[in-house]
């Protein structure tokens, strides 16, 4: 399925250049069809009719030194949602550990404009993080975890999630520089995976992140 013909809500995006194709503005980003035709895709108004290489371009320019990655052992359908706020918070990549195959309804097209890798093992994961020399940081209420509240987090990093229900695996907890615990005050035990992933990648933007460019739009 293209992004056109997932994201063509009729309410959403806009219609097609005002004028018609003799008052098309000259610009080598923007994409002749989405002008004819509208652009209802599900992307910020800065990136109306911008062909999609276009954007990929320029959010690769703009990308944060921090990887996430989430194992995938029984196909946690909550990898889409960890791919569309790795999207949202600008991500360099997501990681998927072990299964290759996930489930993308989650993600909302956001799959098409991020990077993703693949590695079959969390040792795969390990050697690839060294080799970067990039931490590896686990994510989990764990005993022995550190708060992620208090924790300085690395600004080039890999933040490691572990599916819903089982968590983070041995073999990651034993790679990991760190585990961090997110802070909890109810009856459960842990929050939802891409919940988890969400408030992660938020303290990495809290504290690293340039927060008046995040609120340009």
């Amino acid at each position: 399925m293209s992004d056109r013909e997932s994201d063509s809500a009729p309410e959403h995006g806009v219609g097609p250049w005002p004028g018609g194709e003799g008052a098309w503005p000259e610009d080598p980003r923007l994409d002749p069809e989405l002008l004819r035709e509208g652009d209802r895709r599900n992307v910020v108004d800065r990136y109306r009719y911008w062909r999609h290489d276009a954007i990929v371009a320029d959010l690769d320019s703009r990308r944060h030194p921090f990887h996430v990655a989430i194992e995938n052992w029984q196909h946690d359908l909550n990898i889409g949602s960890v791919v569309r706020t790795a999207n949202a918070f600008l991500a360099q990549e997501v990681h998927i550990v072990g299964n290759r195959r996930w489930n993308r309804r989650g993600a909302m097209v956001t799959d098409r404009y991020q990077h993703i890798r693949h590695h079959p093992s969390a040792g795969d994961l390990a050697a690839w993080a060294a080799d970067a020399g990039l931490p590896v940081i686990g994510i989990d209420n764990l005993p022995g975890s550190v708060p992620l509240e208090t924790f300085a987090l690395p600004r080039e990093c890999v933040l490691v999630f572990g599916q819903e229900s089982v968590g983070l695996t041995d073999e990651v907890r034993e790679v990991a520089q760190a585990t961090l615990a997110i802070s909890q005050y109810g009856s459960t035990r842990s929050i939802n995976a891409g919940a988890a992933a969400a408030i992660a990648m938020h303290a990495w933007v809290r504290q690293h992140g340039d927060i008046e460019a995040g609120h340009q739009g």
